[in-house]
């Protein structure tokens, strides 16, 4: 996710529950999605799919997915904070001109707008996998709805009893 969001909020003191998503409850980023998309000067998310991923690893995946989330955007950022340690220069549509940008690790916990973007990430994904899991109710005995995908012990017990599905990321380790 890309969000832009105003500078006089951009302090942790003016909106201490704006922080990093797993450090809220699913309850909490509900409640935050409609704050920050109400609030925020523009905000975008984007995704990859599981082909996409095996086809570039997860690493490059991650960048084309914040590539698609900054494209997304209606308001061209002027500079990009990047949560993590690595990111992909971004070259704008038009003129091709890089937008600067600098990583930031744990940058949740430091910036509201990567707070934000992580907070709308994280609900988005989980709205998901909830749709895809009501449109294919035999999902269900890998009880995604509670592990979210991510690699539970529960999550890799089921891809041992039931296999993988065509959702599944076949270059991650229990999947292949």
């Amino acid at each position: 996710a890309a969000v832009i969001w105003p500078r006089d909020l951009d302090q942790n003191d003016d909106h201490p529950i704006l922080r990093d998503s797993k450090k809220l409850s699913r309850t909490q980023r509900n409640y935050m999605r409609e704050y920050i998309e109400n609030t925020a000067i523009d905000f975008s998310v984007a995704s990859v799919n599981n082909q996409e991923i095996d086809s570039i690893n997860i690493r490059n995946a991650s960048f084309l997915a914040m590539h698609r989330a900054i494209e997304g955007l209606n308001v061209m950022p002027e500079f990009l904070l990047v949560d993590g340690n690595a990111f992909k220069p971004y070259l704008t549509k038009d003129t091709r001109d890089v937008i600067e940008h600098k990583c930031i690790i744990a940058g949740d916990d430091k910036y509201q707008s990567i707070a934000a973007a992580s907070i709308l990430a994280k609900v988005y994904h989980d709205d998901y996998i909830d749709n895809l899991v009501e449109a294919n109710p035999d999902l269900s005995k890998y009880n995604w709805t509670r592990n979210m995908c991510y690699g539970t012990a529960e999550h890799i017990n089921a891809i041992k009893e039931h296999g993988i599905t065509p959702y599944h990321r076949k270059s991650f380790g229990p999947c292949k």
